[in-house]
């Protein structure tokens, strides 16, 4: 039940014992944020409502990055310790090895699929842009998410990629396997967010089995990592989407109160819409594109 037949732990159980820890970690990192909320903003969350805890952080960016930056990086560093002292790995096996050219081609595919949805949703009529292209609002969310979606990419990568699936190749599972497993516990993560819908979780789960496919493509990190920065940053803080549910600060503005929500996704974000799929399974080709050419190369 417990060991395989090479007398190993099973990546089932590994998988959960550091998800567990991590879900732990991330807790207790979070912690200065939540105090420091109770101290600039104690009179807003007298109510104890989860609704007005997360608009008392929507107020204070910086409190909420404080908190929410604090908790990924509990998790990123509870992934590396079991990575390397549990499974006795370097962070080179885990992911982090080829070139950085990767990353910017993640960071590019990321920016480019957004920017795509954006277009077309804007051309149809689905959204309303808010303000004018000429007159971008930049602000203090403009900063604090961009750290935010750095480490949440690196952090999510990190597990759902790196551990997860490095840990179940260790173990001789078979790469479809792999592949199913990293999207499913991808997609669930992500289950409790505002606003989730079915779509939603699918448009997760698929993304999650791209980022695989990057991951195996290229034997390395830095291509979902990329993609995952700028999918979510582009989608939040540039056309001010909703990401995943969570309220948007963009550096556009724009309403989908009168679009198509199997489209835009509705307060969920672009995740939750069709034209998210669509750009998902072209990140497919553009994946395979790259890799062949990069391996030419």
């Amino acid at each position: 039940m417990f060991k395989n037949e090479r007398n190993q732990v099973r990546a089932g159980w590994l998988i959960l014992i550091t998800f567990v820890t991590m879900f732990i970690a991330q807790q207790v990192f979070a912690l200065p944020g939540v105090f420091a909320l109770m101290v600039v903003d104690f009179s807003s969350l007298s109510t104890g409502s989860e609704a007005e805890v997360l608009n008392a952080f929507d107020r204070h960016p910086w409190v909420f990055l404080l908190s929410q930056g604090g908790g990924t990086i509990g998790g990123m560093l509870i992934t590396v310790l079991l990575w390397k002292f549990m499974n006795k790995r370097t962070l080179k096996e885990l992911g982090f090895r080829g070139p950085l050219k990767d990353l910017g081609f993640g960071l590019l595919l990321g920016a480019l699929s957004i920017f795509i949805i954006f277009v077309l949703l804007y051309v149809t009529g689905n959204i309303e842009l808010l303000n004018t292209f000429s007159t971008p609002e930049f602000s203090i969310y403009t900063i604090t998410f961009l750290i935010l979606f750095i480490l949440v990419g690196f952090f999510e990568e990190m597990f759902f990629r790196g551990y997860v699936m490095s840990t179940m190749a260790n173990r001789g599972n078979s790469r479809w396997l792999m592949y199913v497993v990293s999207a499913i516990i991808f997609s669930l993560a992500h289950g409790m967010n505002p606003n989730v819908s079915i779509l939603g979780l699918v448009n997760i789960a698929l993304v999650g089995v791209l980022f695989a496919y990057m991951f195996i493509a290229t034997n390395s990190l830095w291509l979902p990592i990329g993609y995952h920065i700028t999918w979510n940053y582009f989608q939040g803080n540039v056309f001010g989407f909703a990401v995943s549910g969570l309220s948007p600060h963009g550096i556009y503005n724009v309403s989908v109160e009168g679009g198509n929500d199997l489209l835009t996704g509705g307060a969920f974000g672009l995740e939750g819409g069709l034209l998210a799929t669509l750009l998902i399974v072209l990140g497919y080709f553009a994946t395979r594109f790259y890799a062949k050419n990069r391996k030419h190369t």
